[in-house]
């Protein structure tokens, strides 16, 4: 056994003096203490021996224990001092910068929108996702056989009934807004807001998507008129989207103005054409125009919902999509709306 030990510890010896790697010196060390490791099954023949062979062959086991770990850390420092040497670093050479993200693309668009009309007196609100239909539809002046409360139009929340205000809906249009913010100044113009959320309608295509974010306007004081309603949307036209594009206000219904308009401007991918240089039709607008969102003077019914005399007051108000107004500004030629969430890194790194 006396053999046996002198020679695990010359051919450790040799093992280790001709290790290269800290790699191979970890696998060298497993294969002498590892469960079945050379000295593991060195100790393991105590069993057989006598009380006093055991006392002699266990002090020099554990003398060869010792002189392997001895051996094995003093290489450890060789190789680990080698490695050192060869990874060498300048600590002059400038460092590598993280990577910084930014805001997504429709946040910007909400700062920007924000910023634009708080710089001529609107104030930002925001209103729940998940209302009445009093509010959503009743206040604004739409029967309970208007179209847009059929459940192909609105998303209707599966929840107790109130006597008062109805079913719960996932808001389809932050118009549900007006009335609310009507209330909150306790029923007193002026009234200037900026209401900026999300909005839900089951449509999916490359103009519309599930849930989206709407801004609605809503100025009511005394004298205001139509006049005001189209200044306010040049002021916008111009700040956001620049002076090379076209917009234009198209007579249209809507319940809770009157009268109403349609806000188009000309297609920010083929700016106005309808047709692409290779001559293809615009994937996005087919027609060279695309609808904003609507507007038009508050409807007196409106008003009175929100208990404001519509014989001393008068207001305008409009609605347009976050999203689909982002895609019309100038240089973003975006003719998909789904891109904006599809979370591709590769789109959303180009903005």
């Amino acid at each position: 056994m006396e053999n046996e030990i002198e020679s695990l510890k010359s051919s450790s010896q040799k093992e280790i003096a001709e290790t290269k790697s800290l790699k191979d010196l970890e696998a060298l060390k497993l294969a002498y203490f590892g469960a079945k490791g050379k000295v593991a099954l060195l100790t393991k023949r105590l069993g057989t021996l006598s009380l006093a062979e055991k006392a002699d062959f266990g002090k020099k086991v554990n003398e060869l224990k010792n002189y392997i770990n001895q051996t094995l850390n003093t290489k450890y420092q060789t190789l680990n001092t080698s490695t050192a040497k060869q990874e060498w670093l300048d600590v002059t050479a400038p460092g590598i910068k993280p990577e910084i993200g930014h805001l997504h693309l429709v946040t910007q668009a909400i700062e920007e929108i924000t910023r634009i009309f708080e710089r001529i007196g609107f104030t930002r609100v925001r209103y729940p996702e998940i209302d009445w239909e009093w509010y959503a539809f009743e206040s604004l002046n739409m029967p309970k056989n208007h179209p847009a409360r059929d459940d192909f139009e609105t998303f209707f929340i599966d929840a107790p009934t109130s006597l008062q205000y109805g079913k719960m809906v996932l808001s389809p249009h932050t118009s549900s807004g007006q009335v609310r913010e009507m209330e909150r100044l306790n029923h007193k113009p002026p009234i200037r807001m900026i209401n900026i959320a999300k909005c839900y309608r089951p449509n999916w295509d490359v103009s519309h998507i599930p849930m989206f974010h709407q801004f609605e306007g809503l100025v009511v004081d005394e004298g205001i008129n139509i006049t005001h309603l189209k200044g306010v949307m040049d002021y916008f036209a111009k700040n956001f989207f620049g002076p090379k594009r076209e917009t234009r206000l198209r007579p249209f219904h809507f319940q809770f103005t009157e009268p109403s308009f349609e806000v188009d401007i000309n297609c920010g991918v083929c700016l106005g054409k309808g047709k692409l240089p290779d001559g293809s039709t615009c994937r996005l607008c087919k027609e060279g125009w695309m609808e904003l969102g609507g507007s038009g003077m508050v409807h007196p019914n409106v008003l009175k919902a929100g208990k404001i005399d519509s014989n001393k007051y008068t207001g305008f108000a409009f609605g347009w999509g976050v999203e689909r107004t982002f895609m019309m500004k100038s240089g973003t030629k975006l003719d998909d709306i789904r891109l904006l969430y599809s979370n591709d890194i590769r789109f959303l790194e180009q903005f």
